[in-house]
C-alpha cells in the first residue's frame, strides 16, 4: 500500500504576549511519509474461491494425505497379488550308470546306463473364496536306457496332476490373506476419510484467514479515515485558534488526537501485513511465487443473511457426515475383521483334499534279447503304447490311465491359549472403539451447538454493530454542528469522533466474525466441501 502523508506531533505554540490586534501564530504540523509496506510493489484481487483452489493445490499437509491415500491403494493391489497364480518350472537332463549284479537286472556287462531329459511346468495358487488352494503340474520326459528288458526305448512318460485343498472348518470364512485384503480395502476408505477431514480443516482455516485479511484491510481503511478526520479537526482548530476563537490548548488536543489515530493506523497496517502473509503462506506453492510481492485485495462479499439450519437438522447432518464418525466406524470394521480371524484361529483344522492324476506313456518298441536258458515269450505291446511323444500326450487326454485320491485331514489342538488371548484383545479393542464413538458423538453435539450459537450471536452482534456505527456517525455529525454553532466543546467533538471510529472498527470486526462463524458452522456440520463445491474425487 502506498504511503500517505500524515501529521505527527506539532510543537505547542509559544504563548508570548502579543498585541490584542495580532493573530496567534501557530506552527503547522510537520508532514511525514508513512513507509511503504515491506516487499509490496503492486496489488491483485483475490476471490475466496481462488484462495480455496490455491490452498487445495499447494498445501503440503494435503499433498501428504493424498500420497497416503495413494499408498493405501497400492496396498490393496499388493494384498490382491497374494491370489495371483504362480508359475513354476523344473527342467533337467540326467545320466545315470547303475551297477547290476543280477543276471535278470537287464545288463550283461554289470552296469545299466540311463539318460533322461525332463521338464515339469506347474501352476499353483490360492483361491480368493473359502480359503482353498490349487495346483496343476505337468510332468513329461524322454528316457533312454540300455536294459535288455526294455520294451520301449526311448520312451516318453507324461502325467498331469491336479491337487485341491479346501478348509472345512478353520480358515473357511476368513484366513490371513483374505483378512489382509479386506483390511487394506478398509484402510483405503480410512485414508480417504482422513483426507476428507484434512480438506475440511484446511479449507476452513483458509476461509477464516481470508476473512481475517478482509477485516485487516477494512480496518486499515477505517483507521485511515480516522486520521483524515483528525487532521481536518486539527486544521479547523488551528484556524480558529489563530483567529482567537479557540485557546491554543485546543490545537494541542487536536495534535494528540492525530497522533493517537496515527498509532492505530500503523498498528492496522502491521496487522494487515501479518494477515496477508499468513494467507500467502497457505495458498502459495513456494517462496518464488510472484504473489509474495503483491498486496491481496479480497473481492468476495459476505452474505450476512445466509440461511442457517435448525439445531436438529444441523446435529443430524453432522452425525451423518462428520469424517471422525466414519473413521471410527471403519476402525470398528477392521477390529471386527481381526476378531473374526482370531476366532477362526481358535477352531480345529479340518481340510478336505483331492488329487487327480492322468498318466501317459509311449515309446519305440524294442525286441527283447534273451539270456541262455530264458524265454520272454512272443507277446506284443499294446498299440496304445507304441508311438512318439504325441502318443504319450494322447494317452493323457484319453483318461485310460488315471489315479484319484480324496480324503480329510484333521488337526485338533488340545488348547490354543494364543488364539484365546487374541480374541480377548479384539473384544477389548471393540469396547474401546464403542466408547470412543460415544465420546466423538458427544463432542460433535457440543461442537454443532457451539457453532450454531456462534453464528446466531455473531449475526446479532453484526446487526448491533451496524446500528451502533450509524448512530455514532450521526452523533459525531451532530456534535460537529453544535461545535460550529458554539454550543459544544472540543473535548466532546473528539469524544464523539473516537466513539465513531471505534464503532466503525467494531462493525468490520463483527462482519469478519460472522463470516468466520459461518465457516465454523460449515465445518461442524461437515458441509464445507458442499458449500464450496469441492469434489473428493480430486480434492
Amino acid at each position: 500500500m502506498k504511503g500517505v502523508f500524515l501529521a505527527l506531533f506539532g510543537t505547542a505554540t509559544c504563548l508570548a504576549q502579543a498585541p490584542p490586534s495580532d493573530r496567534v501564530q501557530l506552527q503547522p504540523l510537520q508532514e511525514v511519509r508513512i513507509p511503504f509496506r515491506t516487499g509490496i510493489d503492486g496489488q491483485t484481487n483475490l476471490s475466496l474461491e481462488e484462495a480455496i483452489r490455491r490452498v487445495l493445490e499447494n498445501d503440503p499437509d494435503l499433498q501428504i494425505a493424498r500420497i497416503q491415500r495413494e499408498e493405501a491403494g497400492y496396498n490393496v493391489t499388493a494384498a490382491l497379488g497374494y491370489f495371483d497364480p504362480v508359475m513354476a518350472m523344473q527342467a533337467y537332463r540326467s545320466r545315470a550308470v547303475t551297477p547290476i549284479a543280477s543276471l535278470i537286472g537287464g545288463s550283461s556287462n554289470g552296469k545299466l546306463s540311463q539318460t533322461e531329459l525332463a521338464a515339469a511346468p506347474a501352476i499353483n495358487g490360492y483361491s480368493p473364496w473359502f480359503g482353498g488352494t490349487y495346483g496343476l503340474t505337468f510332468n513329461n520326459s524322454r528316457q533312454e536306457n540300455d536294459s535288455t528288458f526294455a520294451t520301449l526305448n526311448p520312451q516318453y512318460p507324461t502325467s498331469v496332476t491336479l491337487n485341491l485343498n479346501q478348509p472345512l472348518w478353520r480358515s473357511l470364512r476368513i484366513d490371513e490373506p483374505r483378512y489382509r485384503l479386506q483390511v487394506a480395502r478398509k484402510n483405503l476408505q480410512l485414508t480417504s476419510e482422513q483426507l476428507r477431514q484434512r480438506v475440511i480443516e484446511i479449507v476452513t482455516l483458509a476461509v477464516q484467514s481470508y476473512w481475517e485479511l478482509d477485516y485487516a484491510l477494512q480496518n486499515l481503511e477505517v483507521q485511515t479515515e480516522a486520521v483524515r478526520l483528525a487532521e481536518q479537526q486539527y486544521d479547523s482548530n488551528r484556524r480558529q485558534a489563530e483567529q482567537g476563537l479557540l485557546a491554543p490548548i485546543d490545537v494541542v488536543a487536536a495534535q494528540t488526537q492525530v497522533a493517537t489515530f496515527q498509532q492505530n493506523l500503523l498498528a492496522a497496517q502491521r496487522a494487515l501485513t501479518a494477515a496477508e502473509n499468513n494467507l500467502k503462506a497457505m495458498i502459495l506453492a513456494n517462496r518464488a511465487d510472484a504473489l509474495w510481492s503483491k498486496a491481496l485485495i479480497p473481492e468476495t462479499q459476505l452474505n450476512p443473511d445466509a440461511v442457517t439450519p435448525s439445531l436438529e437438522d444441523a446435529i443430524r447432518g453432522a452425525l451423518q457426515s462428520r469424517p471422525e464418525l466414519s473413521e471410527n466406524m471403519l476402525s470398528q470394521e477392521i477390529t471386527n475383521l481381526q476378531l473374526r480371524l482370531n476366532q477362526e484361529a481358535a477352531k480345529p483344522r479340518v481340510d478336505a483334499f483331492a488329487t487327480l492324476t492322468s498318466t501317459g506313456l509311449a515309446g519305440a518298441p524294442k525286441a527283447l534279447t534273451g539270456f541262455p536258458g530264458f524265454s520272454f515269450g512272443t507277446g506284443t505291446l499294446p498299440p496304445v503304447l507304441v508311438g512318439s511323444y504325441g502318443q504319450s500326450l494322447a494317452n493323457i487326454t484319453s483318461g485310460n490311465f488315471t489315479t484319484a485320491r480324496i480324503g480329510v485331514q484333521v488337526s485338533l489342538p488340545l488348547r490354543n491359549r494364543t488364539a484365546e488371548a487374541n480374541v480377548a484383545v479384539s473384544l477389548a479393542e471393540k469396547r474401546r472403539l464403542d466408547t470412543a464413538r460415544n465420546q466423538i458423538g458427544m463432542a460433535i453435539e457440543a461442537d454443532v451447538r457451539n457453532a450454531l450459537e456462534g453464528v446466531n450471536t455473531a449475526r446479532a452482534r453484526y446487526e448491533a454493530a451496524l446500528l451502533a456505527s450509524r448512530s455514532a456517525e450521526q452523533q459525531y455529525s451532530s456534535e460537529q454542528r453544535q461545535f460550529q454553532a458554539g454550543t459544544s466543546t472540543v473535548f466532546l467533538v473528539f469524544q464523539r469522533q473516537t466513539d465513531f471510529i471505534s464503532a466503525r472498527s467494531r462493525e468490520v470486526r463483527a462482519r469478519a466474525d460472522l463470516a468466520e462463524a459461518f465457516a465454523t458452522l460449515e465445518r461442524a456440520t461437515a458441509r464445507t466441501l458442499e458449500a464450496h463445491q469441492i469434489s473428493m474425487a480430486n480434492p
